[in-house]
């Protein structure tokens, strides 16, 4: 089977007020372990690269085990490159076989955000990828990203709507509160519903996407800490927010802290427990299963989206 674009996986999402897990993906293991736990599930899937990725592993190795994965397992998976800074590097991935990008204009003032946008949506249609856009600005810090609170913005509702009906975008990335990283908020987790309802009457049938989506589960951060870390105050998106954003017109839910959270615990368990072991398959199997078991957790009880081949 070959990649798939995220098209008909979100309007089946949409349909049936579920997301799908989008999954940042960094070497062999990360993949496996989320691939097992889609294969188990019988789960729609994306895998997506960031620009941290693609400087540690190179777009080439990361395509080549998507592609490995697509093969193996024999599921639906999109290959999504995940916050595209410029029409260049959303070009490079186009023509090198992502089915489908992000191209993040947030940083621009409105009207340069959809002329940049526009251009890889020409571009990437005329070649059968879709595209995802971003309209606000999440606060918070994760590979290249790194937005302050002062300046980040919640997606106005109106200027939502017109950017989707002049770029022709296929799906817009929104900010109603979540953030990247670790430790997304200081005081009681909210996220604004009332302007993600809106936004979705505006724009109906459009997939929305939430980015700093990952609950930063309290386990894996005590295993962390347990076992030599040093993640004090981690704070995380409440699952039963991320399933009530999923009634409301979210059709992809970015994942990338849970990942690294729980295969770190793994291996530093191992480290600990086992200081003389030296063998990486020792400790980055243990982490692979790790990433596993969250994802099919995500996938099971967060995203709704089990069952959904």
């Amino acid at each position: 089977m070959p990649l798939v674009t995220s098209t008909k996986m979100f309007q089946d999402a949409y349909a049936g007020g579920y997301a799908i897990g989008a999954f940042n993906v960094n070497n062999m293991e990360i993949i496996q372990g989320i691939v097992d736990a889609a294969k188990e599930e019988k789960s729609p899937l994306i895998l997506q690269v960031s620009a941290g990725a693609r400087k540690y592993a190179s777009p080439i190795y990361l395509r080549k085990l998507v592609e490995a994965a697509v093969e193996d397992s024999g599921l639906n998976i999109v290959l999504h490159l995940d916050h595209g800074e410029d029409f260049e590097i959303c070009k490079m991935c186009i023509d090198d076989g992502f089915t489908s990008v992000m191209i993040d204009g947030s940083k621009h003032p409105f009207e340069e955000n959809i002329a940049l946008t526009k251009k890889v949506v020409e571009y990437a249609h005329a070649k059968g990828v879709v595209v995802e856009a971003e309209l606000g600005k999440l606060a918070g810090i994760e590979d290249d990203v790194n937005v302050s609170e002062k300046d980040a913005a919640f997606t106005d509702p109106d200027q939502a709507a017109e950017f989707v009906e002049r770029t022709g975008v296929d799906s817009l990335a929104i900010a109603i509160g979540t953030s990247h990283g670790a430790y997304k908020f200081k005081g009681e987790p909210r996220l604004d519903f009332q302007r993600l309802e809106t936004i979705t009457k505006l724009l109906p049938n459009t997939p929305l996407v939430l980015h700093g989506a990952s609950t930063v589960l309290p386990e894996f951060v005590e295993l962390c800490n347990k076992y030599g870390g040093n993640i004090p105050g981690a704070q995380g998106v409440p699952e039963d927010m991320i399933r009530q954003a999923a009634q409301l017109g979210v059709c992809k839910v970015n994942i990338d802290t849970d990942l690294r959270l729980a295969m770190t615990a793994a291996i530093r368990k191992v480290f600990m427990e086992s200081p003389s072991e030296f063998d990486p398959r020792k400790y980055l199997g243990p982490g692979r299963t790790a990433i596993k078991k969250m994802v099919q957790h995500k996938i099971r009880n967060v995203l709704g989206s089990s069952n959904r081949l």
